[in-house]
C-alpha cells in the first residue's frame, strides 16, 4: 500500500485522553509505587554506565522516556527490585528500538536479523563476544537477572517471543525501505509482533509467580494478552505519530489508517482511538470468560490464583501505560521537558463522543471503515474472574 500525504503532522496524543471517559476499563487511574521515587536515579545511571544512554540524556528520546516510572505504574505493589529490574528491561527494549528507528541498519532487513541473532546467541551461549555493543552485553546481564526460579516453559516461551520481535523488526525494516504501508488488516498482528511481545512475559518473574503452561494457549488468554498488546501499541502509535510523521515512518496505525481511507491524520487519529475503545470491551469480555477456561482445566486453587494476579497487572497495562506517556519525554522535544504533566484523571462520565467529534472532522467527510472489533460493554458488575481481581486490589 503506498503511503499517501495525509497533511500537516500534528500532535493527536490529546486524543487518548478521551478514552478515559469512553472505555470503562481505562477509567481508574494507575497509582505509582510509592517506593519507586528513587529508581529514576539509579536507573539513569545505570543506562549510561551500560553505553545505553550517552552525553546529555535530556538531549535523547531515550533519556527523556523515564522507564522506571512506566514500571512503577505497572507493578505499584511488587518488590522494588523487581521494579527496578523491568525498568531496565524496558530501557533496553527503548534502545533497541530506537537503534533501528534513528540509524541506517533499521533499513535492512538482513542488518536487522544479523543484529537479532547475535542478541539471541549472547543469551543461549551465556555470555557475550568480547568487544560486543551495550545492546549484547546488558541483554546477558538483564537475561541473568531474571531467569532464576523460572521454569524452562517460561524461559522457552520467553526466547519464542524474543523471536516474534525479531522478525516484527525485519517486517519494519522492509517496510522503512520501501515506504509502502502495511496493511489495515495485516497491521494489528505485524504491530504486536514489533512491540516486543517478550516484555509481558516479565509480569512473572515481577511477581514472582509462573502461568501454567497450559492457561497460555488458552483462546481467551490470548485475546485478553494481544488486546492489551493492541491497546499499548496503538497509544503508543497515536502519541508517536507525529515524530515518525516527520521522519516518514509508515510503520503507524495512523499512518496505516490515513493511507487505506484517505484520511487527514487527524480523522485517522480518531478512528485508531475509536478503535481502541472496542478493544478495551475486547479484553474485558476475555476476562470474563476465563472462569471457563479454569474450570475446564480443573487448575487448582493455587493456578487460580496466580492467574488472578497475572490477569490484574495486564488489565491494568492499558491505563498505566496513559499515565506514562502524559508525564514521559519520549515522544515531546528536549526543550519541552520543564513541562510535566500531572497523570490522566477520571473526569465525570457524560456521553461518549463519536471519533468524528473527537477528530474535529465534519461527519459528513468521514467514510465508514468497517469496525472489526466488538461494541463497547456498558458498565456492569464483573462476574467470575473479576470478582478475583477486585479480592486483590
Amino acid at each position: 500500500m503506498e503511503i499517501i500525504n495525509v497533511g500537516r503532522v500534528v500532535d493527536h496524543s490529546l486524543l487518548l485522553l478521551s478514552l478515559t471517559d469512553r472505555a470503562p476499563a481505562l477509567a481508574a487511574p494507575s497509582v505509582p509505587h510509592p517506593d519507586a521515587r528513587p529508581l529514576g536515579e539509579r536507573v539513569g545511571t545505570w543506562a549510561r554506565a551500560q553505553g545505553l544512554v550517552l552525553g546529555d540524556p535530556d538531549a535523547s528520546p531515550l533519556g527523556r522516556a523515564r522507564c522506571d516510572r512506566l514500571a512503577a505504574r505497572v507493578f505499584p505493589t511488587a518488590a522494588l527490585d523487581r521494579v527496578e529490574l523491568v525498568s531496565r528491561w524496558l530501557t533496553w527494549a527503548f534502545t533497541l528500538d530506537d537503534t533501528l528507528d534513528e540509524t541506517p541498519l533499521g533499513g535492512s532487513a538482513t542488518a536487522v536479523l544479523g543484529l537479532y541473532e547475535d542478541l539471541l546467541a549472547s543469551v543461549r551461549r551465556g555470555h557475550a563476544r568480547p568487544g560486543a555493543r551495550p545492546l549484547e552485553s546488558t541483554l546477558v546481564d538483564l537475561w541473568r537477572a531474571t531467569v532464576p526460579g523460572m521454569s524452562r516453559d517460561w524461559r522457552r516461551r520467553f526466547l519464542l517471543h524474543m523471536e516474534e520481535h525479531r522478525a516484527g523488526c525485519a517486517e519494519e525494516a522492509v517496510t522503512r525501505r520501501t515506504g509502502d504501508a502495511p496493511t489495515l488488516s495485516g497491521y494489528p498482528a505485524q504491530r504486536r509482533r514489533s512491540a516486543a511481545p517478550f516484555l509481558f512475559d516479565l509480569v512473572e518473574p515481577a511477581l514472582g509467580v509462573e502461568l501454567p503452561a497450559r492457561l497460555t494457549t488458552a483462546p481467551p488468554w490470548k485475546t485478553l494478552l494481544e488486546g492489551t498488546a493492541d491497546l499499548v501499541a496503538w497509544s503508543n502509535d497515536v502519541a508517536s505519530h507525529a515524530r515518525e510523521a516527520e521522519r516518514g515512518g509508515a510503520h503507524n496505525h495512523v499512518t496505516v489508517l490515513a493511507a487505506a481511507y484517505g484520511f487527514e491524520s487527524a480523522q485517522a487519529a480518531g478512528w485508531v482511538v475509536d478503535r481502541m475503545a472496542h478493544r478495551a470491551a475486547d479484553v474485558a469480555a476475555a476476562a470474563r470468560t476465563l472462569d471457563a477456561d479454569l474450570d475446564r482445566f480443573r487448575f487448582t486453587a493455587e493456578e487460580r490464583a496466580v492467574t488472578a494476579r497475572v490477569a490484574r497487572v495486564l488489565l491494568d497495562v492499558p491505563r498505566a501505560h496513559l499515565d506514562w506517556l502524559t508525564e514521559s519525554g519520549r515522544y515531546r522535544a528536549a526543550v519541552e521537558q520543564p513541562w510535566e504533566a500531572p497523570p490522566l484523571r477520571p473526569r465525570k462520565r457524560k456521553r461518549p463522543q463519536p471519533v468524528e467529534e473527537v477528530a474535529q472532522v465534519p461527519v459528513e467527510k468521514v467514510p465508514q471503515p468497517p469496525v472489526e472489533m466488538s461494541q463497547p460493554q456498558p458498565d456492569r458488575k464483573p462476574r467470575g474472574l473479576l470478582d478475583v481481581l477486585e479480592s486483590l486490589d
